[in-house]
């Protein structure tokens, strides 16, 4: 008897452009989707794409997207018998993931215990020194006595990163460059950690200086199998959160490539591993690297790797949790050409990146050879103030660096929104700089390279674009607006004719 069990319906258990990314997927390989939504999610482009979808509650995701037992209800009662949890809310919470198997359902995700493991970075410090993957002096378990951390890091040697143990995205992190910070640090970081987290415990590691962030894709099925699908290059962020990613690294050598794969795939043996996850590492400027995390879940940045080896990593999510072998060894596995993400989000990069939530009065998308675009909204939708601002995810494929970079910055130009502020314009100014286009930055380009007023002189003509916009958006939600053969309102026509009028 066969232990493959075909998934036939998947409650998605998230919202946005990964809740439309796995309903695609789903919808090749013939499988029904459950979409749940908040209040401020009723029309969402998700919403309107499944072939199902039930309310869950009011709009902040404490009262909806993660409240596991209504998500669980809405399972049941749809007939689905898989939850893909997608990333964010309860993708990387071991809780959920039992409550999915006591029910009969498959989560589409790793073993709760895995999640357990990797999610406490003390506990998942202590697995990567057993199986010797390399790791940034420092700590192995949370910090207990202050006076002996104070001395521990004198022996590290400032400057030092406290970091929180059960969590990440920059919080509950300080980096301490003098003992005399040391103890106001510690209390810092813990009551950042405990209000995040609800849990306080930090610990200390090397930081380390200009470092670059270096993340493997990892796959692994239930047969013992685990592979990995090589790098992405990570480094430039702002408040410690990516914004655009590539593959594969500028810097990487052959040897350091396939050392870092072996040690991502024993930090993915060593906690029993099954289905998609990340392993990331810092990099020094000595081509030294050690182990930061390992993420459990799809990450955002996921295309790029999509992009250079030509595998719908959702569909090996699936596979997986049917029970499937994985369809490929190491050796089969190859990458080609080089692709690069940038994340456009309704943020002011003149106000230090400030979510800008909004109405989408204009949202008119490049295309082209080699051009991708993941977004969960359409024109006319609303950037939600109660969720995460990304717009879209854009990301291009070129033969060679040089090419997706030229691609990139083609498309960055078509791009046109209008309503809200976006990360675009930073996008731009990162594919023309000559320390992204070199290859020689760290995860310090922001705080080293970009000053806000480099964009202002473009602020004109954004203003003047978005008044155009936000008149024909008014103009064509009036009674007497024009539609086309198909019922849509034919906005973008008439903003190209007034935008051309205006220049």
């Amino acid at each position: 008897m066969s232990d493959i069990q075909p998934i036939r319906k998947v409650l998605i258990a998230n919202r946005g452009e990964i809740a439309v990314r796995i309903i695609r997927t789903c919808r090749e390989l013939n499988i029904e989707t459950v979409a749940v939504f908040s209040e401020a999610d009723r029309t969402a482009l998700h919403v309107r794409m499944a072939d199902e979808a039930f309310p869950i509650g009011a709009a902040p995701s404490s009262e909806s997207y993660l409240v596991a037992d209504r998500i669980l209800e809405v399972a049941r009662t749809s007939g689905a018998d898989a939850v893909h949890p997608g990333y964010g809310f309860l993708s990387e919470n071991s809780s959920f993931a039992r409550s999915c198997a006591e029910a009969g359902i498959r989560f589409i995700g790793p073993p709760p215990e895995t999640i357990d493991a990797m999610g406490d970075k003390t506990a998942a410090r202590a697995l990567m020194q057993e199986a010797g993957v390399p790791m940034a002096p420092g700590t192995v378990d949370a910090i207990k006595d202050r006076a002996e951390a104070a001395v521990l890091a004198e022996d590290i040697g400032y400057p030092v990163l406290i970091k929180a143990a059960a969590g990440g995205g920059g919080k509950g992190m300080r980096i301490v460059e003098h003992a005399d910070e040391f103890t106001s640090a510690i209390e810092a970081a813990s009551r950042e950690a405990a209000s995040a987290f609800g849990d306080g415990r930090v610990f200390i590691e090397k930081y380390i200086d200009q470092p670059r962030h270096i993340e493997f894709q990892i796959l692994a099925d239930a047969h013992g199998n685990t592979v990995h699908l090589f790098e992405r290059e990570c480094s430039i962020q702002r408040r410690h959160q990516k914004v655009i990613e590539e593959a594969p690294s500028s810097v990487l050598t052959d040897d350091v490539r396939e050392e870092m794969g072996a040690a991502a795939i024993k930090a993915a043996e060593s906690c029993g591993y099954v289905g998609a996850g990340t392993v990331e590492f810092l990099l020094d400027k000595d081509m030294n690297y050690y182990f930061m995390e390992m993420n459990t879940r799809l990450q955002v940045e996921h295309p790029v790797t999509e992009g250079i080896t030509g595998i719908d990593l959702v569909e090996m999510q699936i596979r997986v949790a049917e029970g499937n072998k994985l369809p490929f060894s190491q050796d089969d596995l190859s990458m080609r050409g080089h692709a690069i993400e940038c994340r456009i989000y309704a943020e002011d990069p003149l106000n230090n990146f400030m979510p800008s939530p909004g109405k989408l009065l204009l949202h008119d998308p490049p295309s082209g050879f080699g051009v991708r675009l993941d977004s969960g909204v359409k024109q006319g939708d609303e950037i939600s103030l109660y969720y995460d601002p990304m717009i879209s995810k854009l990301t291009t494929w070129g033969a060679t660096r040089t090419d997706a970079i030229a691609r990139m910055k083609r498309a960055l130009t078509e791009y046109e929104i209008a309503g809200v502020p976006t990360t675009i314009s930073f996008c731009r100014f990162v594919m023309e700089h000559e320390a992204f286009t070199s290859g020689n930055f760290s995860t310090h380009f922001v705080k080293n390279h970009f000053q806000p007023e480099q964009l202002e002189e473009s602020d004109e003509e954004t203003e003047r674009i978005i008044a155009i916009a936000a008149a024909l958006y008014a103009d064509s939600h009036h009674p007497e607006a024009k539609s086309n053969s198909n019922g849509s309102i034919s906005e973008f026509s008439a903003w190209r004719r007034n935008r051309m009028a205006a220049e």
